[in-house]
């Protein structure tokens, strides 16, 4: 146990519910399994840990109670209800999404028997999720993420299946303001192929929810490795593509729903475009240029290029 937390981020005394994400992100590969379960429970679901008491969360969880106070021990707390007291706190914080949950939650009284409102509850759930992503995403993130687009040569925008939509509106509002982009859809199985004609001056723009496309990881973790900047649109801190991150904005996890929601992803597409469009206009700007590269730092390479020195080895 002592060695597991000496590897653990460590944590101000009354620390919020970012910095508790952000912490529980960076110790997950050092969890073990069943911890990691917790991890990602907590992050996803955090108005139950706030709700609740250790045996229901033990219960939802499908752990012993035991194995909360130790995840939370593990995490820099006394005790579970020493971490739940980050939960409540964001909790207070947004009070105000509760009306939308309950009644998205309660059947319509309104309709007549037999009948079931399919709008109302989706439009309840949508105004939920977009109040935990005002929470979730900071102006900070929004002004960084909007500088690496900006000052790359070429914005290469990819993302699958849900996430698609997405990033069809990224490409078609970054190009309205005048930046080259493309879309890497991967049409006849040749994403491989599409990608590799990234540059070393490029960036490359993510987006995946869970279930995550491992493709869009695997591109993620490459584009890293190859010094490029990444910017990534996902759910939670426990993300995958959060570690290949230069930024990562995260729209929370959402309130459980037979039909998972496009508006908090949409409405953050929206917002980083104008974020983008803004850094462009700054005194001095020069759009579709990358600073140059540090002092003895090797060049970014194309996407899945080996290292010059693997290559050398290749030789």
């Amino acid at each position: 146990m002592f060695v597991l937390m000496s590897l653990m981020p460590s944590l101000p005394a009354s620390p919020s519910f970012q910095q508790f994400a952000d912490a529980a992100s960076v110790a997950f590969p050092n969890l073990s399994p069943q911890q990691r379960v917790i991890a990602q429970f907590v992050l996803e679901r955090p108005d139950d840990i706030a709700l609740g008491t250790v045996a229901t969360v033990a219960e939802a969880t499908g752990v012993q109670p035991s194995a909360l106070v130790r995840f939370a021990n593990v995490m820099g707390f006394s005790g579970f209800s020493e971490l739940q007291r980050v939960f409540r706190g964001r909790l207070l914080e947004r009070a105000g999404t509760y009306r939308e949950r309950i009644s998205a939650m309660n059947p319509a009284a309104d309709g007549a028997a037999g009948d079931a409102l399919t709008l109302p509850p989706l439009v309840a759930l949508g105004v939920a999720d977009l109040r935990q992503l005002e929470s979730s995403v900071s102006e900070t993130a929004l002004r960084q993420a909007g500088r690496v687009i900006s000052s790359a040569r070429r914005v290469h925008v990819l993302a699958q299946r849900r996430a698609f939509p997405v990033a069809a509106y990224l490409v078609y509002a970054l190009s309205q303001l005048e930046l080259r982009v493309q879309l890497h859809a991967g049409l006849g199985g040749m994403l491989g192929e599409s990608l590799r004609q990234i540059e070393p001056e490029d960036m490359l723009l993510v987006i995946s929810f869970k279930n995550y496309s491992s493709e869009v990881v695997d591109a993620a973790k490459t584009a890293k490795a190859n010094g490029l900047p990444v910017v990534a649109i996902t759910d939670h801190a426990l993300s995958p593509l959060k570690p290949s991150a230069t930024v990562c904005l995260e729209i929370g996890a959402g309130l459980p729903a037979p039909v998972r929601s496009l508006v908090a992803s949409m409405c953050l597409a929206q917002a980083l475009v104008v974020s983008t469009g803004q850094c462009l206009v700054e005194p001095g700007k020069r759009p579709g240029k990358r600073p140059g590269k540090e002092p003895g730092k090797e060049p970014a390479r194309k996407l899945g290029e080996m290292p010059r020195q693997s290559r050398k080895e290749a030789r």
